[in-house]
């Protein structure tokens, strides 16, 4: 078991954590709060989903990802024809040993690039499932084990949807969060076109961390602090997604382990041992909108997830602390609920 001694400190996360982001930062220009929330899943032990318009960077920014990192990486482009052996591999018949051996497929790496994954069949797109929760996968009932650190960064377009098949909702529900790249700004682009109008960054990209350093900086993240409090305002956060009048189905029990994993990893990013509402706030969006299904109506009302997860914040009540009262956040509350006793140090 590990203990706290044994685990990176935050000093050191801090530090590797910013190698990472200025790694990427230099392919993706002008999108810091993309940056960070990939950086996020990725201490979170989560799975991110990039969906947005054609020729946005969706594609370079899990490259750009991968490639910071001196881990493995295999790359899946997803088409109709696709087959789930591809992704899981298969068992071959040896004729000099006679016997099956087992050929690992694209879905053995530290890193896993699936690029417009609703492209495929949804038989294909299921031989995901297992290995994004249980972290392993079975075939021909052997369990084979996938390596650490294990993350999938897939991308999708929602505006070509002919010859598509949208992912099903076991499937959205294991992607920790979804991010949307957007257009980048007009100072953005035109430090693009000097940085890109050449050659591709990629080509220089060099990684700037290893995977056993990711893996002990996943352990520190796990350490940190979150009170009972915090706990108990990402269980509600969630809960009013399952009864809210404009939403036909809410949030899981996942999605609140989620929230609760990038809380933390968002904390540690921020250089703190112990989580905060504020945490939770902001990653509310991103881990809980792309789970949830709007009504017919609030459909015809244009009403998004986004804006119906946004009106949750604002109805829901944020902990204040026992000693301390006024304003919180962009929200104008009571101040967050600070851990009654210090956290165990990293």
């Amino acid at each position: 078991m590990t203990t706290y001694d044994d685990r990176a400190s935050l000093t050191d996360l801090t530090a590797t954590v910013e190698r990472v982001r200025s790694s990427v930062e230099g392919v993706i220009e002008g999108k810091p709060e993309v940056v960070r929330l990939s950086l996020t899943v990725l201490l979170a032990e989560g799975h991110l989903l990039i969906e947005d318009v054609p020729g946005v960077g969706k594609t370079m920014l899990a490259k750009a990802l991968a490639r910071s990192i001196d881990c493995s990486v295999r790359r899946i482009q997803f088409t109709p024809d696709l087959l789930p052996s591809d992704i899981t591999g298969v068992s071959i018949w040896d004729q000099q040993r006679r016997d099956f051996e087992f050929k690992p497929g694209a879905v053995f790496a530290q890193i896993v690039i699936g690029d417009e994954i609703n492209r495929a069949s949804p038989k294909t797109q299921s031989a995901l499932l297992e290995s994004m929760e249980e972290r392993q996968v079975t075939i021909d009932g052997q369990t084979y084990e996938l390596p650490s650190p294990f993350m999938v960064v897939a991308t999708q377009n929602p505006v070509e949807m002919e010859g598509t098949y949208p992912l099903p909702e076991a499937q959205r529900d294991r992607f920790m969060a979804r991010v949307s790249v957007g257009y980048p700004s007009v100072e953005a682009e035109l430090q693009m076109l000097d940085v890109h109008g050449g050659v591709s960054p990629l080509e220089d990209l060099q990684p700037v961390a290893h995977a056993h350093e990711i893996v002990k900086l996943i352990e520190a993240v796990r350490g940190v602090h979150v009170s009972e409090a915090v706990r108990r305002y990402a269980v509600e956060l969630v809960a009013a997604t399952r009864s809210h009048p404009d939403l036909r189905l809410g949030a899981s029990p996942r999605a609140t382990l989620h929230l609760l994993r990038a809380a933390k990893a968002s904390a540690a990013l921020a250089g703190r041992d112990y989580a905060l509402p504020d945490d939770l706030q902001d990653l509310a969006v991103a881990v809980l909108a792309h789970r949830l299904l709007p009504t017919a109506q609030a459909q015809l009302n244009r009403r998004t997830a986004e804006q119906v997860v946004l009106e949750i914040l604002q109805g829901t009540a944020v902990p204040a602390s026992p000693r301390q009262h006024g304003g919180f956040g962009s929200l104008g509350r009571t101040m967050p609920a600070y851990p009654q006793q210090p956290p165990r140090g990293l």
